[in-house]
């Protein structure tokens, strides 16, 4: 079985060894090690979505059979943030988790093309290089925003690919972005901060940010978010994603949200200080078949933080279209 880049790394850096032994005094992490980061009978492997004089190569990882469901992280996270997802629903669909260009294991160019078009546009040529039909979209913060910017462009050219959305605490609309968010957005003071600081704590601090119970921050998730952090061209890209989080044409894009007609599953955390409720209250009066459900006991990042429920709204979701569906 093919591992991803992240888990092929041996050799955890220094600080995050320092962490491993310390940590419940340091930080008050939960230490439950540093194993194996791809999802438990996922396959996985570099896929080119550029063209072969200018090849840009997103991971992806795969595994189960059925209709597919592609997964889209949020900002500065990786196909990890489906570990405990991903692997239940391969049961009965054909799972696909993907690393967005300059996260994870994909191609970190140091260009500026990393807004939500940007990622929106290399996620259609992944799709129809796999030759995905009948597609369920299930997109988290920045990657839900990339799932509804998609969405509608393949409603135009390719109809018939996408069947359903699951947008989790998603990006939408023009909101205040949190302090960590703002920091990176700083010219100058951004590149010198992930400069001076271990990569680990800057993505322990992002945590806090967006966990409602910091006490769930697990050390394997600091590691697997920080260890992409050692590349330079993943500061690059972790930074010009935070200063085009807000595209530019974002209300061409808000104005185009009525004609997503797809099934949509909205899953909200009543405590979210990243993406507010209201966010999701608005975008579900805006997409004309969208239910909005909130949890609680979580803040930005439900399928880490309440796993068991955000995957039960998920498989009902899904049990309840394919009842519908005509046989």
């Amino acid at each position: 079985m093919t591992r991803s880049p992240i888990a092929l790394a041996a050799r955890c850096p220094p600080l995050t060894r320092l962490l491993a032994a310390g940590c419940a005094l340091l930080l008050g992490l939960s230490c439950n090690g540093l194993g194996g980061l791809a999802a438990p009978g996922a396959r996985g492997g570099l896929l080119n979505v550029g063209s072969r004089a200018a090849p840009l190569r997103l991971w992806l990882e795969e595994a189960g059979r059925g209709d597919p469901i592609l997964f889209i992280h949020g900002l500065g996270a990786n196909t990890y943030s489906w570990r405990y997802l991903a692997p239940h629903l391969a049961r009965t669909h054909h799972v696909l988790s993907v690393d967005l260009k300059g996260f994870g294991g994909s191609d970190k160019p140091r260009d500026d093309a990393y807004g939500v078009v940007d990622q929106a546009r290399l996620l259609a040529t992944l799709i129809r290089r796999k030759g995905l039909r009948g597609l369920t979209i299930v997109g988290h913060s920045l990657g839900g925003g990339v799932a509804l910017a998609l969405t509608s462009h393949l409603n135009l050219t390719e109809p018939e690919t996408v069947a359903r959305l699951v947008l989790l605490d998603s990006i939408a609309y023009q909101q205040p972005v949190p302090l960590f968010i703002e920091l990176l957005r700083t010219p100058v003071l951004a590149e010198v901060g992930l400069l001076a600081t271990p990569p680990e704590l800057e993505v322990y601090k992002g945590l806090v940010a967006a966990y409602a119970d910091p006490g769930k921050i697990t050390l394997e998730a600091v590691s697997a978010y920080a260890r992409p952090l050692y590349d330079p061209g993943g500061r690059h890209a972790l930074i010009t994603t935070a200063q085009n989080i807000i595209p530019a044409n974002l209300s061409a894009l808000t104005a185009r949200y009525p004609t997503i007609r797809q099934p949509t599953l909205l899953i909200w955390c009543a405590q979210d200080r990243v993406v507010p409720l209201w966010v999701g209250r608005r975008l579900a009066r805006a997409l004309p078949n969208a239910k909005l459900s909130v949890l609680r006991s979580c803040g930005h990042v439900p399928q880490e933080e309440v796993p068991a429920a955000t995957l039960g709204l998920i498989k009902a979701f899904l049990d309840a279209r394919a009842e519908a569906s005509p046989r």
